[in-house]
């Protein structure tokens, strides 16, 4: 049987390459996955810390991609390039 922990691991890869590939939007999106499996496997195991420092982290990273797909952080980027 495959585990949630062996699918986060796998999107975590994914999400690597993704990365590499240059693919960051991609990528965010595969991470966020990867993260919902691992929410699962921590509430599998009643590990309800766990499970909310993984979701505090996911809100965090959804965020980081709104902000990125918004263009905002291409702005504040920008910004610290140009002082």
């Amino acid at each position: 049987m495959i585990s949630f922990a062996f699918i986060g691991g796998v999107l975590l890869n994914i999400g690597a390459y993704l990365t590499y590939k240059g693919k960051i939007y991609e990528a965010v999106i595969v991470y966020l996955f990867a993260d919902s499996c691992w929410v699962v496997m921590a509430y599998q195991r009643d590990d309800f810390w766990g499970v909310f420092s993984i979701i505090i982290g996911v809100t965090f990273g959804f965020l980081a991609f709104i902000k990125m797909r918004s263009g905002e952080m291409n702005k504040s980027l920008n910004k610290k390039e140009n002082e």
